[in-house]
């Protein structure tokens, strides 16, 4: 304590450039700090790190311990495990590079938070109905909504849209012979930002082995980032969501109603959310 007090004394001997040189140094390491909280945002960092953690304790302990074969084991691992980091964590690093040159202003960023982003009833209608349309005409889509990750670097795989989302464009985007139909939609809030976007797919070994690539590719992208996924099935018109790298079959479109204004509205089960009337289109008689 004495030390920080005798280093504070000393910033007032300090040079007008030298106070300076400080406050800037000390700037740059705010923005570094932030640039990183950034980077692991809506990621599965928290996860490795509680690994990390476990590995470190149980290090420690067989050193403790005197389990010097474990011990021995686990000192090999250490070296390894910067390299291991770097691998696990390379495409976020790739993007924090290309994130110090943002779209957006620095300010902009800090200020307004995803977190506080809330989509309107309208969006989540839109997608409901979107969706409960395209089950029920047996059309494949898969729709991706950004929670805290952002997936600018997916988005930019496909084709930017940053179109208000209603459900008759995400209809016409599914359509078989749109040429957008073949990828997923990326969600950013009330705007389309992407379609035709490809999506890591998952090696989880718990999926169901008649699991087909858009499910796999929904699962995916929520193993890696806190987002969640809608995929219809063209083979049996069913409708299912992937989050936190777990997929689940919904019993119906008013399920995934109830599931949408609870993630992106914080909206429970038993309040009454807004309901805008759905209106499902006419279909063309056969001809007589």
């Amino acid at each position: 304590m004495e030390d920080f007090f005798t280093q504070f004394r000393n910033l007032s001997a300090q040079t007008p450039d030298k106070i300076l040189v400080n406050v800037v140094d000390i700037l740059l390491v705010a923005y570094l700090i932030y640039r990183m909280l950034m980077l692991v945002r809506g990621t599965q960092f928290l996860k490795i790190i509680l690994g990390v953690s476990t590995f470190l304790f149980v290090y420690w302990l067989s050193g403790y311990l005197g389990m010097y074969t474990l011990h021995w084991v686990l000192d090999k691992g250490v070296y390894l495990g910067p390299t291991a980091l770097v691998i696990l964590f390379f495409p976020e690093l790739r993007a924090a590079i290309e994130g110090f040159v943002p779209h957006t202003s620095f300010l902009q960023r800090l200020v307004v938070s995803k977190v506080e982003e809330r989509a309107e009833a309208r969006t989540v209608e839109a997608i409901v109905a979107a969706v409960a349309e395209l089950a029920g005409d047996r059309v494949g889509a898969l729709i991706v909504i950004e929670k805290l990750a952002v997936l600018d670097e997916y988005a930019g795989n496909g084709v930017l849209l940053n179109a208000r989302v209603s459900a008759a464009l995400l209809q016409s985007i599914f359509f078989e012979n749109n040429p957008l139909h073949d990828g997923a939609v990326i969600i950013r809030g009330d705007l389309i930002l992407s379609a035709a976007c490809r999506l890591p797919l998952s090696d989880s070994r718990t999926l169901d082995t008649h699991v087909h690539m858009r499910h796999r590719a929904a699962v995916g992208i929520s193993e890696v980032y806190d987002s969640l996924s809608i995929i219809v099935s063209e083979e049996r018109g069913t409708i299912s969501i992937a989050s936190e790298g777990v997929l689940t079959r919904l019993s119906s479109h008013n399920e995934l109603r109830t599931i949408l204004n609870r993630e992106l509205r914080n909206i429970e089960e038993g309040a009454q959310p807004e309901r805008l009337p759905h209106i499902r289109r006419k279909r063309a008689r056969p001809a007589e």
